[in-house]
Parts: C-alpha cells; structure tokens; sequence
C-alpha cells in the first residue's frame, strides 16, 4: 500500500511543480504547446513502443481489446448527446475531455507492481482498443464536430487517423505483435530512454496548464463531465466483474481502467484545436485526484482479499 500511495504522491507533486513553475515564471503560457507537443508526438510515442516489448497478444483476449474501444466510443457519444443544446465547440470539447482512459502513465505502474503479469497482459489489450480512442479518435471527431462545414464522415477519419502518431505507432506495434517480430535492441533501447520521461513529462504539462476561472459556469462544466465519466466507469467495472468469464486478474485489471483518469493526452489535443487547454487541464487534473482515491481504495480492498466489487467466483 505505501507503494501506491508514493506513487498516486508522485503524480501529484509532480502536477504541482508544473503549476509552480508557471506561476513564478518559468513557463509561460505558449510554453504549454511546446510541452504537447512533445508528449503526444515523442515520449508518448516511445512508450507506447516500449509498452509491447516482449509481449505477445492473445486472440482469446481480444474482447478486452474490444471493451476499451467501445467505451471510448461511449463516452464520445455521451459527452456529445449531452451537449446538444450547446455550440459545436463546446460538443467538441466534451468528446475529447471525457473520453480515453490514462493506462500507460497511470494504470499500468500500478498494475505491474499488484497484478503480475497476466494483470499486465490484460491491461496492454485494453489499451490497444482505448488507444484508437485517446491517440487520434477522440480528437478526429473533435475536430470535424467543431468544423461542421463537411460532416463527419469515414474518409476524413482515416485521414485524421493518419495524422496521429501515437496512434500509428499503436496500429504498427500491433502488427508487430501479432507477426511476433521483434525491434532490434537498439531501437528497443533508444525508445526505453524516452519513454522513462513520457510519464513526468505528462503530469509536467498538465500542470503547466492547468487553469480555473471560478466561474460558476465553468465548473458547472467540470461536474458534469467528471460524473459522467465516473458513472460509465463504474457502470462499465459492475458488468466486466460479474458478467465476463475470464480469471480473476483480468477482472480486476479491468477494474483498474475503467476507473482511470481522463487521457493524459487530452489537453494536449484541447491546445490544438485552440480549445480551453486550462479547463481541460484542470478536469484531467480532478481525473487524477479521484482515480487515485478509487484505485487506491480498490488494491487496498484486494490485498485484504475483499475487493471492491465481490463475486462468488472469487
């Protein structure tokens, strides 16, 4: 338990110093896109290579693959129908703020220090499918909801697919995987050196843009999509517990991401849409604080052997 609680620290001191730094002057606002940049097209890239080496997916999974995209879908859906009565901007930003789940910098430390390695394999499918979602997905929508001129349509998907590199790093690595072709080591070790900074790089920029107005419409913003992400979340964890036949570490992984913070991502793609990267900043944020509190509590349940979410199976 001390161990995840220095970590769920870590991450919070870290979103601290990118704030700090801001407010002395250090950064500067435009110093957030620089950050994102960087993230999205370098570190996270890295990671995400670093993330398949020496694992092979397997076919029986697949449905965990499957549940993380659909959920993704779902919260796009949701974030978009709820916002209806608003402008296309605001539907846009609900799309890519809500959905997408954080399981390479969050989820996955955790995992590999309390599940073990079939913990890890299905955390790894859950995230190919979550990664079409958080990598481009959410934020090809964004933008084609934001600009109604053509619609939505599957060739400007693709398009906008192929714009995102982590996204294209995913799909290839994927492919690797399932032909069982191995980077040479070189590689392998040149993407481990920069993947090891993709997560304090993450938590950096957040911080750096993190933002609150204290207006009562903003964090009117705030609630409702933190609360809906946290009810599909949950909702999502009650099914996959009870209903999904698989061993108990899957179910307990899957736990794990659905209760995941919102993509760390998410600002990143907010910025370049010329979103409000500071509210978007400040609800991944609040993702972080509350995951931590879920997550936390559920491993703790777990090594009582009470989880969270009780089954007969167990």
């Amino acid at each position: 338990m001390a161990d995840i609680l220095t970590r769920a620290g870590c991450f919070i001191a870290i979103i601290l110093l990118g704030m700090v730094l801001r407010r002395v002057g250090f950064f500067k606002q435009e110093d957030f896109y620089v950050l994102s940049k960087i993230v999205v097209k370098i570190t996270l890239t890295a990671a995400i290579v670093k993330s398949f080496v020496g694992r092979e997916l397997e076919p029986s999974m697949i449905i965990l693959t499957l549940i993380g995209f659909g959920f993704g879908v779902l919260l796009i859906v949701l974030g978009v129908v709820m916002n209806l009565h608003k402008a296309p901007s605001d539907q846009a930003f609900a799309a890519l703020n809500q959905s997408g789940c954080n399981i390479s910098n969050f989820v996955l430390p955790f995992t590999q220090s309390f599940l073990g390695p079939v913990g890890v394999m299905a955390v790894a499918l859950f995230d190919v499918g979550n990664a079409f979602i958080c990598l481009g997905g959410s934020y090809s929508i964004a933008a084609m909801i934001q600009d109604r001129s053509g619609g939505i349509s599957p060739k400007k998907l693709f398009v906008s697919f192929g714009k995102s590199v982590p996204l294209m790093t995913y799909i290839i690595m994927t492919v690797l995987s399932a032909l069982k072709i191995q980077l040479p080591n070189p590689v392998v070790e040149f993407t481990g050196i920069i993947a090891n900074a993709n997560a304090f790089m993450a938590m950096l920029m957040i911080g750096v843009g993190f933002r609150l107005s204290g207006s009562r419409e903003q964090l009117g913003d705030i609630v409702r999509i933190i609360g809906v992400r946290y009810a599909a979340g949950f909702a999502l964890a009650l099914l996959g517990w009870y209903l999904l036949p698989f061993p108990l570490e899957y179910r307990q992984a899957l736990v794990m991401c659905t209760l995941a913070p919102i993509a760390s991502t998410a600002p990143a793609f907010t910025a370049e849409l010329k979103g409000d990267f500071g509210l978007s900043s400040a609800v991944n944020s609040i993702s972080i604080l509350i995951s931590i509190v879920l997550i936390t509590e559920n491993l703790k349940y777990q090594s009582l052997s009470t989880p969270l979410f009780r089954s007969k199976r167990l």
